[in-house]
This record gives structure tokens, sequence and C-alpha cells, in this order.
């Protein structure tokens, strides 16, 4: 595999753990069934899924 290819792996990985840590710990007023769907939209989608996450389900404090 090519370096980029390997450096967008690890970006994907990335914001996928970043958007389970997000709505596991700082989205406590979230309902689990959110939470189930916000995690399986940033597994499917990946980095999309962590935009759409950051700019449409995270609360701003």
């Amino acid at each position: 595999m090519s370096l980029l290819a390997n450096l967008w792996g690890l970006i994907t990985l990335a914001s996928f753990i970043w958007v389970v840590y997000d709505v596991l710990t700082k989205n406590r007023s979230m309902n689990d069934i959110m939470k189930i769907m916000w995690i399986v939209v940033a597994l499917i989608f990946g980095i999309l899924g962590a935009i759409c996450y950051y700019f449409i389900g995270r609360r701003r404090y």
C-alpha cells in the first residue's frame, strides 16, 4: 500500500475513535439509540460521518 493510503486509513480510524469517545463521554444527555446511530454512521461513512457528527450531532457547550 502507498503512504497516502496508509495515512488515509489512519485518519479514518482516528476520526471513528474520536466520534465513539465523544459520544460515550461528552454527550451524556443523548439517548442510547442516538449514540448507537452516530457510532454506526461514523463506522460506515468514516471521515464524512465524523464531520456530520461534528456539525449536526455534537452539543455545543
